[in-house]
């Protein structure tokens, strides 16, 4: 490994290798990989809290417009959605165990519980699509009305959104499958809860907004 030579103030020298930190730290002390997600997180944020204020700015106006197609009373299954939508919180809980475990070495459990966790989100993605196609059967779809519109587009980005994450899980999972996710690479499943962990997080407003919120 080759050596970098610092001269001090008093005319001394120190070495300092050129190896360390891969990933390279901000003054703040925060990795620029943590920073990076962090910020993606809040540009995410924004990018929801646009979509969620719209459909909260069209929800109701159906019956204003005389628009045709079934109204969410008639369609929800909130009873359905509120155990996929447990699921999904649950993944939560596994990521962080799946952290705790990189961070200890237990490779074993740390992919048990990656492969647990983008099992939930399938479970997720999979009630979602069930939901999505009965709703189309009974007449709701992207271009009935304002309501189709607003719902598909909410629930369909954040939906994309968890299909993400679980193609990074799954990727982590096979590095450490290849041996190529060491203990010391810890952060980079530390980055991937933080976003596993945020759209968990979303979808609780989201739920919230559609699902629960009455409908005036």
């Amino acid at each position: 490994m080759t050596q970098a030579v610092a001269t001090t103030g008093a005319g001394g020298v120190v070495e300092a290798p050129h190896g360390g930190d891969h990933h390279g730290h901000t003054n703040t002390g925060v990795s620029h990989a943590k920073l990076a997600i962090w910020l993606f997180l809040s540009s995410e944020a924004l990018f929801f809290g646009a979509f969620i204020s719209t459909y909260f700015l069209y929800r109701g106006r159906d019956g204003e417009l005389d628009n045709p197609g079934p109204r969410p009373r008639e369609v929800f299954d909130i009873a359905f959605t509120s155990v996929t939508s447990f699921v999904l919180l649950m993944s939560s809980l596994t990521m962080v165990l799946a952290l705790a475990a990189i961070q200890r070495g237990d490779h074993r459990r740390l992919r048990i519980w990656l492969l647990a966790t983008a099992l939930f989100g399938l479970v997720f993605i999979g009630g979602q699509v069930f939901e999505f196609t009965e709703f189309y059967r009974e007449g709701l779809q992207l271009k009935t009305n304002l309501f189709g519109t607003t719902f598909f587009t909410l629930t369909g980005l954040h939906g994309a959104h968890v299909t993400m994450g679980i193609v990074w899980l799954l990727i982590l999972w096979g590095r450490s499958m290849q041996g190529r996710l060491s203990q010391e690479q810890s952060e980079a499943v530390e980055i991937a809860g933080l976003y596993w962990h945020f759209v968990d997080v979303v979808w609780i407003v989201i739920f919230t907004a559609i699902y629960l919120v009455p409908q005036h």
